[in-house]
């Protein structure tokens, strides 16, 4: 007999993503070709800062010929264009494969007429009613309602479908410059909620003592750096290996590793799995030169369209990724490498697309490994605290 307590799958923190991404609007009710000029309009508009996406499908009712190699049996073909790169697929897609392609979008506007979003934007055109009344249904998100030329108000059968409809935003169709404030807006509300991750769950093996422990500034540094990263964070956590939760001081949230033997890539995942619509500011405890103007910098400049933000190493030009934002989008992209073998943080930088700073000093991303750096770092900060 199965208990009832039973849980079949592990309980994970779903991201909310819908069925293309996190941030998408089906536009619905209007003739799809003025679909087509209205989704062009907002895509020109926002692209300069955001990563566009659209939907649709094809309006070409007679029966084809497949494509290329699709027609010899073929699962698959990429063809490299001059500016685009085409594929072309044999098989049925799944709303998972749908994710995964539109993972890099930041918002999908999406052809209501032929696929559905989680959101979305009504258009009252009188010559659609019928069309509209028919997919009443799928409007259960209506953010936007706009009225094409000849009408005057909304149907009374989406005043009945939608009991808030007069607190709904709603323009005319030729309000362009209104209609992409709108998106802005959203875009911008929509940007995600950046907690810090202090890496203090390493073992240290060339120091040869814990340099989460080490204490330069009054208090263990891991600590110390969960206290400078709060001020730039809605929460912060302390990255820890499973047996050291417990010697974590109260007061501080810890987060152990779930994926275990990977290092600071593991933590990072670790923290993803936790809250994975959260961006992440990871540091690593082992830096003690860092300050607010490190921080302050790279947070002004964060790039929530890359996969990540992150400083260009002095050394060898390569980003820094332990002090870095990683978005949620990232996630994906770490899960990806992870499945082809890889577990380095900076090779996922290096190969993505990340939004590179130059420090502004160089010497605040100094890292600390073994007794001949901490003795020189030392020196440093007691020299500082002297002059200060």
């Amino acid at each position: 007999m199965i208990s009832k307590e039973h849980k079949k799958h592990a309980s994970l923190a779903n991201p909310a993503i819908g069925n293309f991404g996190r941030n998408e609007w089906a536009i619905i009710g209007a003739p799809c070709i003025n679909i087509k000029l209205l989704a062009a309009d907002i895509i020109a508009a926002l692209s300069p800062q955001y990563k566009c996406a659209y939907a649709d499908a094809s309006h070409n009712d007679e029966v084809t010929q497949l494509p290329g190699r699709l027609a010899n049996g073929a699962v698959l073909e990429y063809t490299d264009q001059l500016n685009n790169h085409q594929f072309n697929y044999s098989q049925a897609l799944k709303p998972v494969n749908f994710k995964q392609q539109f993972a890099d979008a930041d918002i999908v506007l999406v052809n209501g007429n032929h696929q559905q979003a989680k959101a979305q934007v009504v258009v009252i055109y009188n010559s659609k009613m019928t069309s509209l009344q028919k997919r009443v249904e799928q409007l259960t998100n209506v953010e936007l309602i706009l009225l094409a030329d000849n009408v005057d108000d909304v149907f009374d059968f989406i005043k009945e479908a939608l009991p808030n409809w007069q607190q709904i935003p709603l323009y005319r169709l030729d309000e362009t410059e209104k209609i992409i404030n709108f998106f802005k807006a959203r875009m911008q509300q929509a940007k995600p909620v950046l907690n810090g991750l202090v890496l203090a769950g390493g073992q240290s093996l060339r120091m040869g003592i814990d340099k989460g422990a080490i204490n330069w500034y009054g208090k263990e540094q891991r600590y110390y750096m969960a206290d400078l990263v709060k001020q730039y964070c809605e929460e912060v956590y302390i990255s820890c290996r499973a047996e050291q939760k417990q010697d974590i001081t109260a007061g501080y949230n810890a987060l152990p590793d779930t994926f275990t033997g990977l290092g600071p890539f593991g933590a990072i995942l670790s923290a993803f799995r936790e809250k994975p619509d959260a961006a992440w500011l990871v540091v690593a405890c082992d830096m003690p030169l860092l300050n607010g103007d490190t921080f302050g910098h790279l947070i002004k400049n964060r790039s929530s369209s890359s996969i990540a933000t992150a400083y260009e190493s002095a050394f060898d030009g390569f980003p820094e990724p332990l002090i870095t934002i990683w978005e949620p989008k990232s996630y994906l992209v770490l899960l990806s490498f992870l499945s082809q073998g890889y577990s380095c943080p900076r090779k996922v930088l290096i190969n993505s697309d990340t939004h590179l700073l130059k420090p502004e000093s160089a010497e605040a991303l100094t890292n600390v490994n073994t007794p001949e750096d901490f003795e020189k770092i030392t020196r440093q900060i007691h020299q500082k605290i002297a002059s200060a």
